[in-house]
């Protein structure tokens, strides 16, 4: 049984879902978001200073920076899930160790993805599907943000520990200083400097610096455990522990990132066969791509919301909690996903117009894209929730493959079939069809999973009777 200092001191544990998950999602949703405004901004500001090819080039490099996040929250979701479900279960030294082994990991990962892009930069934006034309504007953008790719790391998987130590005003305020300060210096270097992709590039990495500093800063104030030296020695166990819970939003990412380099490609080959050309496609394409950044972050925001809530509760066995917390956020998600749905049908045309102009073709090719490929965005947020609960109790396979169903079990051969037999437009119907086919798997898996907290918590409740 749990003490009643753990009760008073944690308010996972007796607060209401409702109020918790307010608390908790709402600073993750702006914590995503920011992350997402590192790329729309920049994105915003070089296609009214650079042009199309600008907006190509930021498409190119995309895959880097979804590796960077992929990479964080393995580290971050990793070790915050298993720092939530020690602390559930009074262990703090063992939650401490968690916290400062996953510390080590974003250091190591994050200088290793630094030295690899700067050996084969060229290569390897080739390999992302860069024409000759965008391949400049692309080297330029990526030579200079692969400096801040340490320091995104780590600030973003930081974030999480900061989040599940039940701060999660600080984590917000982490991540929204340093995207202000890259909204407010990218006017000014791009057109103010006329440094074009490279001001781009350097207000992000400058952003990205002061935004680590302060979650830097929390490293020595975590509120429930004291980290000390022999907590950033690195534990085979631990390490393990951190790399399965952390492997479902991990690999969630790296597919979003196999995806984008597959669909760059085809883009390419199949827009150059097409009246649109190999550029519009891929400047529209990651026009739209990181447009529904934004609103997955939000729903990335709710799922990683849950995470301390759900962890915590399992971890303490009130069973109750947990599934109730789940089903608050699923309906959360359900109703912004339809309000989502709304935007993208009917105002597409506007919300491209505000990356730069473009010809009377490149928004055609946008808004059917838009309409097409977006068209079952209402079921989107079953899947990330869905994946995320079940890595917050433990269940790291299972959410493994929930973070594989869209992008890489369903949209990925999609995207290689249909355009065989659709040309580019099979790009386009690939994406609801993926959408439905994961919302279905979830739902199946999901129902399983309920009725088996169910059980768990009427048997909670009897042994406690006894």
């Amino acid at each position: 049984m749990k003490s009643v200092t753990q009760e008073a001191d944690n308010p996972l544990g007796y607060q209401k879902e409702s109020k918790l998950l307010i608390n908790f999602a709402v600073p993750c949703i702006i914590s995503m978001l920011v992350t997402a405004l590192y790329n729309i901004v920049d994105q915003i500001f070089i296609g009214q200073g650079v042009g199309m090819l600008g907006n190509a080039a930021t498409n190119i490099a995309f895959p880097l920076s979804t590796t960077c996040t992929a990479i964080a929250l393995l580290l971050g979701i990793g070790g915050a899930s298993n720092f939530s479900l020690e602390l559930g279960a009074e262990e703090e030294k063992r939650a401490a160790r968690s916290a400062g082994n996953a510390m080590v990991l974003m250091a190591i990962f994050g200088l290793t993805l630094f030295v690899l892009v700067t050996i084969f930069l060229t290569p390897m934006l080739k390999f992302f599907g860069a024409t000759s034309d965008v391949l400049p504007y692309a080297q330029t953008y990526t030579r200079i943000t692969s400096i801040g790719f340490p320091f995104l790391i780590a600030n973003t998987a930081i974030s999480k520990l900061i989040l599940a130590d039940g701060s999660p005003k600080y984590s917000m305020m982490s991540m929204l200083v340093g995207a202000v300060i890259n909204t407010i210096l990218d006017p000014i270097f791009i057109f103010g400097l006329d440094m074009g992709m490279a001001g781009a590039a350097l207000a992000t990495i400058i952003g990205q610096i002061i935004s680590f500093c302060i979650s830097l800063r929390y490293v020595f104030h975590f509120r429930h455990v004291k980290l000390t030296r022999e907590s950033f020695h690195l534990s085979q166990f631990c390490c393990r522990h951190i790399f399965a819970l952390g492997a479902s939003a991990c690999f969630n990412q790296i597919a979003m990132t196999i995806v984008q380099i597959v669909m760059n490609n085809t883009l390419s080959y199949y827009g150059a066969q097409s009246v649109y050309g190999g550029e519009i496609p891929l400047a529209c394409a990651g026009i739209i791509t990181k447009v529904n950044m934004v609103f997955m972050a939000i729903i990335i925001g709710i799922s990683q919301g849950t995470q301390p809530i759900v962890g915590f509760n399992y971890g303490a066995r009130k069973y109750g909690r947990v599934k109730k917390t789940y089903l608050q956020a699923v309906c959360t998600a359900t109703v912004l996903s339809f309000l989502a749905f709304l935007c993208f049908q009917i105002f597409p045309r506007q919300i491209i117009s505000i990356f730069g102009e473009g010809s009377e073709m490149y928004y055609t090719f946008s808004e059917r894209y838009f309409r097409i490929f977006m068209f079952l965005v209402i079921v989107n947020g079953i899947q990330p929730v869905t994946s995320n609960f079940f890595t917050s109790i433990g269940k790291s396979r299972l959410g493994i493959f929930m973070s594989l169903t869209r992008q890489i079990i369903f949209l990925l051969p999609l995207i290689i079939i249909f355009p065989l037999f659709m040309g580019i437009d099979g790009v386009m119907y690939a994406g609801p069809i993926a959408d439905a086919a994961a919302a279905i798997v979830c739902g199946v898996f999901l129902v399983r999973e309920l009725k088996e907290l169910t059980q768990k918590q009427n048997q909670t409740l009897a042994g406690e009777a006894l």
